[in-house]
């Protein structure tokens, strides 16, 4: 509340009277612009403020009137939209719930797996917009028969009729063979000549993967500014207080006994991983310069190893994938449709336990292990698609091949004869093939092991145990699964649809997997962290997707045969026709000098100017962050002064003050501290700290506050308890 007026009593010179302080405040706060509603007092004091902000004989305009009322109507309706939907929101009561048994970071995985589908949504929304309304609505005349071409193919390869018989419909729709002819697939979308339609659906199908791909770019890139970890701005030795997560943590709100043990595991989980980070900073601050150069040796070593491994696997991936698509009329292709995903499965299954076989080989500290394994395992993941890629652009598309239909027609021609189908049916399958391996491990692998550890005792299920729920692990499968999506776009255009669904029926496999048949990691993850790492990760897949599709949008000519493209020597070369044809010549040269050379030095002029300034305004940042925090230390040391000055002035209490039994606390001296056992940032006991290696308590702080019986803290080293203990 404000502060009341009082009596005037004696004053030291110079000391303004409480009469004085209160009114100078009621003219700070009639003069404020700050809103009423964020003021901090009660609501009689936020009325007189009201009163005074508008005196009694000075009528308010009907406009200013009219103005307040709709700012309040707005910010109700958006408080209640807010409400409404936190509480329609996809998934809420099941992330509250995951949250709250297994931590932030298990949680941040699940809220990531909900992102994605919510991109996919939002490119399946203007791929139906852009292009599968109009081409429904507009109705465009008929493009005419395919080009009847004559090829020469010396040699060419036909299909053996016995093959035929192992295809049925489940099959077909396994291997994308039952969709070709629909719009999933880019050779279904054909339309007449651009002059003869008012819209262009050719314009409107190039550009919608690349609207797709800026708007994932520019939501993973908010997402994940978002979520970046604020230590990076704080400083690497801040450590935040287990104090004020001793204190605030509770909600005094909850009366449900679910919702409060919940939030017992939230608090526990929080606590485990600001002790688990605290004890790491500790060990790292102890090493000496000859363990860290050992280190780095054995790093190294194991990252040497690690390449080779890596670079024997995409080799595999390369040659399983030439020989798919180099041996279509054998009797086993039906078993050859599948052999790239499986070797990429194979490879992502049994690169991570190779690479950590080799990490706990060095017997490097825990977090150094799993960064290291994590780091290899995101190189081995976009390396497999980054080589998958290619090699189907060298068997389709001739890249570093000499092949006579390469040079007639731009492409395999012989082989391929609608190739942007052969293509979007090879990401149709492995988006596929990851799916079902999702749903084999979840109730083929994790289920039985579940059930097996559940009913058997004995040293090896004890050593078995249930599966360890791998957070990198399940995001970097996910995130191989959305790149696939984003890299079948131009292709498979409905792709995200089908993708869509993947994510939603993956959300409650995989929680089922984690409540029912797997196991809490042992090292906790924070959310902050865990989510900047997951953007990382998916930005870098995006661009995995993005540079192939451009480098086959501006350069690779199309299908003779199939598709909107059949005219034209690459699909970018639509947007010179449209220019040309619907653009006056004012317009058509600032395009062009736009696309020109000429136009990159000013924009590479420009972009460098606005990193200077964004540079230069981070380091800014930087430095108030770091007067603020000496600012504030300062502060509490002279509190810190000033108690100490009031304690000596405050007379001591005598035997005969309090009556009755004495307790060992009364008879102590009074202290000269008013946080026994808990950190003091800033306290005047530590301007001269001992030597020898500094105490570190539990909030990263040296402290001098004197313990329950008088004892410095500074005598009493803190150690960080192992999460075991907990």
């Amino acid at each position: 509340m404000l502060p009341p007026r009082s009596v005037p009593s004696e004053r030291a010179p110079g000391v303004p009277e409480p009469e004085e302080l209160w009114e100078a405040e009621m003219e700070r706060l009639r003069c404020s612009g700050a809103p009423v509603r964020g003021l901090p007092y009660a609501m009689m004091d936020k009325r007189l403020i009201w009163q005074l902000r508008e005196p009694a004989g000075v009528q308010t305009l009907r406009w200013q009137r009219w103005q307040r009322r709709r700012q309040t109507v707005e910010r109700r309706l958006r408080e209640a939209a807010q409400r409404l939907a936190r509480g329609l929101g996809l998934w809420e009561a099941a992330l509250y719930e995951i949250g709250g048994l297994f931590g932030t970071g298990i949680r941040s995985y699940f809220t990531f797996l909900r992102f994605l589908l919510l991109l996919n949504l939002l490119s399946l929304l203007l791929t139906a917009s852009f292009v599968l309304l109009p081409l429904a609505w507009l109705r465009p005349p008929d493009p005419g028969p395919a080009l009847n071409l004559t090829l020469q193919c010396p040699g060419s390869r036909q299909s053996q009729p016995g093959v035929l018989r192992f295809h049925n419909q489940l099959w077909h729709v396994l291997t994308g063979r039952a969709f070709t002819n629909t719009y999933l697939f880019y050779g279904a979308y054909r339309v007449g000549p651009e002059s003869s339609s008012a819209y262009s659906i050719r314009l409107a199908y190039l550009l919608s993967p690349l609207a797709c791909l800026l708007l994932c770019f520019c939501g993973t890139l908010r997402r994940m500014v978002k979520g970046l970890p604020q230590k990076t701005l704080l400083g690497q030795g801040y450590q935040a207080p287990l104090s004020a997560k001793v204190f605030s943590s509770w909600d005094f709100c909850i009366r449900v006994q679910e919702a409060a043990i919940i939030k017992k595991h939230e608090i526990s989980n929080e606590f485990k991983v600001e002790l688990e980070e605290g004890r790491r900073f500790q060990l790292m601050q102890q090493q000496t310069r000859a363990q860290r150069a050992c280190h780095l040796l054995s790093y190294l070593r194991v990252n040497i190893l690690i390449g080779l491994l890596v670079v024997g696997a995409i080799s595999a991936i390369f040659w399983a994938t030439k020989y798919s698509q180099d041996n279509k009329e054998e009797s086993l292709f039906l078993l050859l449709q599948y052999l790239p995903p499986g070797v990429i499965a194979l490879v992502n299954f049994l690169g991570p336990l190779l690479f950590t076989f080799l990490v706990q080989l060095e017997n490097y500290p825990p977090n150094t292990e799993v960064n290291l394994t994590l780091m290899w395992c995101v190189v081995l993941k976009l390396a497999s698609l980054g080589m998958f890629s290619f090699s189907l652009g060298q068997t389709i598309l001739c890249i570093g091949r000499d092949k006579t239909s390469c040079e007639s027609y731009g492409y395999n021609a012989c082989d391929y004869q609608c190739w942007e189908n052969s293509v979007g049916e090879e990401l149709y399958k492995l988006s596929i093939f990851n799916f079902l391996l999702t749903v084999a491990f979840a109730f083929l692998v994790t289920l039985p092991r579940r059930l097996l550890v559940d009913q058997f005792s004995g040293r090896f299920w004890a050593w078995l145990e249930r599966e360890e729920f791998l957070v990198p692990k399940n995001v970097l499968d996910i995130v191989a699964g959305q790149t696939v999506t984003w890299m079948g776009l131009f292709y498979c255009p409905l792709l995200p649809l089908l993708n869509s669904v993947f994510l939603f029926l993956s959300f409650y496999i995989k929680k089922y997997t984690l409540l029912k048949n797997s196991r809490a990691s042992s090292r906790p993850f924070r959310a902050s962290s865990s989510t900047f790492f997951f953007q990382l990760v998916l930005l870098l897949g995006l661009l995995l997707a993005a540079v192939p599709l451009g480098y086959v949008v501006s350069s690779i000519h199309s299908s003779w045969d199939c598709g909107l493209f059949t005219n034209y020597s690459a699909p970018w070369q639509v947007v010179p026709e449209l220019v040309a044809l619907g653009l006056p010549p004012i317009g058509q040269r600032a395009l062009h000098y736009l696309g020109s050379h000429a136009f990159s030095f000013p924009l590479l002029i420009m972009l460098s100017l606005v990193l200077t300034v964004c540079i230069s305004q981070t380091q800014a940042n930087a430095r108030a962050i770091h007067r603020l925090r000496k600012q504030l230390v300062w502060q509490v040391q002279e509190k810190w002064h000033l108690v100490e000055d009031l304690s000596r002035l405050l007379p001591e209490p005598g035997p005969s003050d309090s009556p009755g039994p004495k307790s060992p606390a009364s008879q102590a001296s009074r202290p000269r501290s008013f946080c026994p056992g808990f950190p003091c940032p800033g306290s005047p006991g530590a301007r001269a700290p001992p030597p020898g290696p500094s105490v570190v308590d539990a909030a990263g702080l040296r402290s001098t506050c004197p313990g329950p019986h008088g004892t410095p803290a500074s005598a009493r080293r803190f150690r960080f308890p192992s999460v075991a203990e907990l």
